[in-house]
């Protein structure tokens, strides 16, 4: 078998798949995309779609229906996870706290990571196009704007990461005794929120904290 997964590592939406393949005892092959540069996914689709992330599984190549489908997560549940990450019972349920989570949580998220990351972009044309990306979205100097708002995006991060704090303090996993795609995702809004180590996760969300740990090793073949 062959299962290749076009990545940022740092992206919210390609962390939880990631997490799920090792999860689910996959080997897979990952190829990193720069922000600035997607033309390896444009040849890849013969220039029909550009973003991450992208499987490429025995030679099929796997996208995303639209900006709010999980076409890749549920792929990955079929042929991988057994139907653990949607299962039937929560049909519905998990929906909103998907859409809840790629909305509202990760729109102040990410928003706390760029400016780390345009920091770290030393070639100009990368750094300009990296700049482009996010102002042809969100206006002429939002990087900077984010920067300068920080504290005010981090205190309503941490207002919406509140309530899963008070759920993980009574469940082990969102839904119960094992984790379901919901759980990846959030996992990913927080990967993406502390990669590089340039923000770290509420020391008051203790419950949040160590399910983010207990996350990053957990392992379907183990009973998580």
């Amino acid at each position: 078998m062959s299962l290749t997964i076009y990545e940022m590592a740092y992206s919210p939406f390609c962390i939880p798949i990631t997490a799920a393949l090792r999860a689910c005892g996959v080997d897979f092959e990952r190829r990193e995309i720069p922000n600035w540069d997607r033309s390896e996914l444009l040849r890849l689709t013969n220039g029909a779609y550009y973003q991450v992330p992208v499987l490429v599984h025995d030679g099929r190549i796997v996208t995303e229906s639209s900006g709010q489908s999980e076409d890749i997560a549920h792929y990955v549940d079929q042929h991988f996870a057994g139907g653990r990450l949607f299962p039937e019972r929560l049909d519905g349920l998990q929906q909103i706290v998907i859409e809840f989570l790629s909305d509202d949580v990760e729109f102040n998220t990410f928003r706390l990571l760029d400016p780390h990351t345009l920091d770290h972009i030393g070639d100009p044309v990368a750094r300009g196009l990296f700049l482009r990306h996010k102002e042809r979205k969100f206006g002429r100097g939002c990087v900077e704007q984010w920067r300068r708002e920080a504290p005010a995006i981090r205190a309503e991060a941490d207002r919406l990461l509140a309530r899963f704090e008070t759920t993980l303090r009574h469940s082990p996993f969102l839904f119960g005794a094992a984790p379901v795609y919901s759980d990846f995702l959030l996992y990913g809004m927080l990967g993406n929120l502390t990669y590089g180590g340039h923000n770290r996760l509420n020391p008051e969300q203790d419950a949040l904290s160590k399910w983010f740990e207990k996350m990053g090793k957990v392992s379907f073949s183990a009973g998580a």
